[in-house]
């Protein structure tokens, strides 16, 4: 055991009883560079610079432009963060960084840099679950009490889950094929609309009506797992039908048919795990946690059997560094130890998987 990680132990095993330390919080999973301050859960800073502007006109990220425009932003948007917080780099206690899940190269950036700093200040640095983090982005701004039903959905993941604590998370059901977010991203490009997908749709949708029939995998399954390739398919073959036969495309109709049905879906699924489980709190979670009608449609479903439902702000929703902060807040809380120098970016991480 090197004297580094020895020190980072005996630090971090002191830390758990304390509400004051001072976390710098680094995630670069996908296209954001974002890098946070944290006191405690408490959220000082939280800086974020984002690449879609760079990856639009490819309609979707490209990994290795993605792993460079991050080697080239993480030292500014860190110096942002500290400025924003008022904290220097050597008051910093805590190093967290995303791990896992998401695009390799990507990851590789945020954990060689967490581990560097980290080792430069002699201080711990702790490896956490993005999914997770996405999770606990709730408890940032509320607090509650646990076991929780939660409803993770995003770009490249789409869950539910019992949470009993951070380490301890039982997945109830999960998508067999596209995750939530990807469908919106892939039917927008259907619909000729720009990257990201889902907020172009969410916009179109308003000027459409719910009119057109879409299919529903698993519909009277006992299991609570979806499946969004056959809801893509069905819209990719209706537009090609109406352009062979050269007729008008309804395109803020099928935007909104199909907000309505994916939706549905995971509002239904996940009142299923709540009256299945007796657990009456639920959380959202996830990008797409910010579309406005899963929002609506969640909240009014949990009124009606009297579930408790905790949503973050939208902006905490996307990929932050944030919620990387406060998930490593209860990590070190349950006596999660500090990660080694030999930790790795793992791109296919589980939602029940730590390092």
């Amino acid at each position: 055991m090197s004297r580094y990680y020895t020190a980072a132990l005996k630090l971090g095993k002191a830390l758990q009883a304390r509400e004051d330390y001072l976390t710098l919080a680094i995630e670069t999973s996908c296209d954001e560079t974002a890098v946070a301050v944290l006191q405690g859960k408490r959220i000082l800073s939280s800086s974020i610079m984002s690449q879609i502007d760079i990856h639009k006109r490819f309609g979707g990220v490209v990994p290795e432009i993605a792993s460079r425009n991050h080697i080239a932003a993480i030292d500014n948007i860190v110096e942002c963060a500290l400025a924003e917080a008022g904290v220097k780099a050597d008051q910093i206690n805590v190093i967290a960084v995303t791990y896992g899940a998401g695009l390799l190269g990507a990851l590789i950036v945020g954990v060689s840099y967490a581990k560097s700093l980290a080792y430069a200040l002699g201080i711990p640095c702790y490896g956490i679950n993005h999914i997770k983090g996405h999770i606990f982005a709730n408890f940032g701004c509320h607090d509650i009490s646990l076991p929780a039903i939660a409803l993770i959905v995003s770009g490249g993941h789409t869950a539910i889950a019992k949470v009993n604590s951070y380490n301890d998370i039982e997945l109830l059901g999960s998508t067999r094929d596209d995750a939530a977010g990807e469908a919106f991203d892939k039917v927008a490009r259907v619909l000729g609309l720009e990257y990201p997908g889902g907020p172009k749709i969410s916009i179109l949708a308003k000027e459409g009506q719910n009119s057109i029939k879409m299919p529903r995998s698993f519909k009277g399954e006992e299991h609570l797992n979806f499946s969004f390739s056959g809801l893509k398919t069905s819209i990719v073959n209706y537009v090609h039908n109406l352009e062979q036969k050269a007729l008008p495309i309804p395109k803020a109709d099928i935007a909104c048919s199909f907000q309505e049905e994916v939706a549905s879906v995971l509002v239904s699924n996940t009142i299923k795990a709540v009256q299945r489980t007796k657990i009456d709190k639920v959380i959202l979670a996830g990008g797409v946690g910010a579309n406005e009608l899963l929002r609506s449609k969640l909240r009014t479903a949990c009124e009606e059997i009297g579930a408790t439902l905790y949503m973050p702000e939208k902006k905490h929703c996307t990929d932050n560094a944030a919620m990387i902060g406060v998930a490593s807040y209860y990590a070190i809380k349950e006596g999660m130890l500090p990660s080694p120098l030999t930790l790795d970016a793992t791109a296919e991480l589980k939602i029940d998987e730590h390092n």
